[in-house]
């Protein structure tokens, strides 16, 4: 008799064994609790780019180009984040993306002679395609509101775009858009237009950048979008 329980218990712990281990969610969790934190879904440049809250920012862009370079974006305080300027030697239409303490962010170049205005955007100061992060490609002109698309480097065949960035001139606006559809909005460009802008010659955008959005990714598509003359 002693013996048989002692082999019940041995099947016992052997069937237990080869279970899988259950977690049991501790009390105030389960289905109906706040998940944890989700890794950062839009990190495009740097996680560091990236709230889990909203990020307002202001961005002036110079008509006239200056030695500091013609746009300044700063946060809702007036700190400077970021600035563009072209490179001091280079014979590539290319802009480069600083940080607030000069160090360069991204390199933007436009590619020549093609068809439809395209961009390409390195990381840092590479213009070297193991560095490149992103595609940008102007839809055609028959469009009557201008659109960019954006392809990250795995899309090679550009069916459907990553993201997308659409104006409206009626709302002197343009919202960026993950996808192809217009449901996904990841950030939102409104124009700031007064008599005072035009004396002094500057152009001027709010931007609303929702969370977990890279804002470095979203600000270079603003400079882009602008300098191809759909803002």
């Amino acid at each position: 008799m002693q013996t048989r329980k002692k082999k019940h218990f041995k099947a016992k712990q052997n069937k237990r064994m080869q279970q899988p281990n259950v977690y049991a969610y501790p009390q105030g969790a389960g289905a109906s609790a706040p998940l944890p934190p989700q890794p950062q879904a839009g990190v495009i440049v740097d996680p560091k780019y990236c709230s889990p809250h909203p990020v307002d920012l202001a961005i002036v862009r110079k008509l006239m180009k200056v030695k500091d370079g013609n746009f300044a974006i700063t946060n809702v305080d007036g700190n400077l984040l970021f600035k563009v300027k072209p490179p001091l030697f280079c014979l590539h239409d290319t802009r480069n993306l600083l940080d607030g303490s000069g160090t360069q962010v991204l390199t933007l170049q436009r590619k020549m002679m093609s068809r439809h205005e395209r961009w390409q955007v390195f990381r840092g100061g590479s213009t070297d395609q193991d560095d490149l992060l992103y595609r940008v490609k102007r839809s055609p002109m028959r469009e009557r509101e201008g659109r960019l698309d954006v392809f990250l480097p795995h899309n090679k065949d550009e069916k459907i775009c990553d993201f997308k960035v659409k104006a409206n001139r009626h709302e002197r606006c343009c919202v960026v858009y993950a996808g192809e559809s217009d449901d996904a909005i990841v950030a939102k460009v409104h124009e700031n237009h007064t008599v005072r802008s035009v004396f002094l010659g500057k152009d001027s955008y709010s931007v609303t950048v929702y969370p977990n959005v890279d804002y470095a990714f979203i600000v270079s598509l603003v400079v882009i979008f602008s300098e191809a003359g759909r803002l």
